[in-house]
């Protein structure tokens, strides 16, 4: 057992082997729609490590900084916070893929795009997240470089860099609550966003 839980990679790999033994259990072969859903469970696998990476810098790894002493905090700037960013990065991109992934199976993709009835939570839920992975990628990721001493740069930018990501990161906080309300209030056929123009 130690052989296999002192690694991640080995770890993660016995969680999908737990599941494939589960799946042949109950039934083995895959429907369509049990395709589909392989779909939908990778899209919140995903969804669920970029929230929840995003929580852990804003809830967690942000307030703590200003309480580590100077020698303390290399530990987390040239370690944890890298390692952290890659797969936050990865996390937004693959939960964007499998999304549209799910919802293209589905036959929602335009509809939900134009934010027609039936799929405006759905939709409004899409591009909330494309905006936040947006600011993953674009603007919160070339700061964090620059914050972190990825990239060299002056003490005023590296300052102004990681003001930026921080702001950043609190918007998509502050996203990331309507977006998870919208992604369920579809899937729970609420009426809100669904009334016709």
């Amino acid at each position: 057992m130690t052989l296999i839980f002192s690694s991640l990679g080995r770890t993660v790999f016995v969680g999908f082997v737990f599941l494939a033994l589960i799946v042949y259990v109950l039934g083995g072969k895959l429907s369509d729609w049990e395709f589909l859903f392989i779909f939908r469970w990778l899209h919140v696998m995903c969804g669920v490590m970029w929230v929840g990476l995003l929580w852990y810098f804003n809830f967690v790894q942000i307030p703590s900084m200003v309480k580590l002493s100077d020698e303390q905090k290399p530990a987390i700037s040239k370690v944890i916070a890298p390692s952290a960013l890659f797969w936050f990065r990865y996390a937004a991109l693959f939960t964007v893929i499998t999304g549209l992934i799910v919802a293209q199976l589905n036959g929602y993709l335009h509809q939900a795009f134009a934010l027609k009835a039936p799929y405006r939570a759905i939709g409004f839920g899409m591009w909330i997240a494309l905006i936040m992975a947006f600011n993953v990628w674009f603007i919160i990721w070339p700061n964090q470089k620059r914050a972190l001493g990825i990239i060299s740069v002056g003490a005023d930018l590296k300052a102004k860099s990681a003001r930026l990501a921080t702001l950043v990161s609190r918007l998509n906080t502050s996203l990331s609550i309507p977006m998870l309300f919208l992604m369920v209030a579809q899937s729970h056929n609420t009426t809100w966003f669904a009334l016709s123009s």
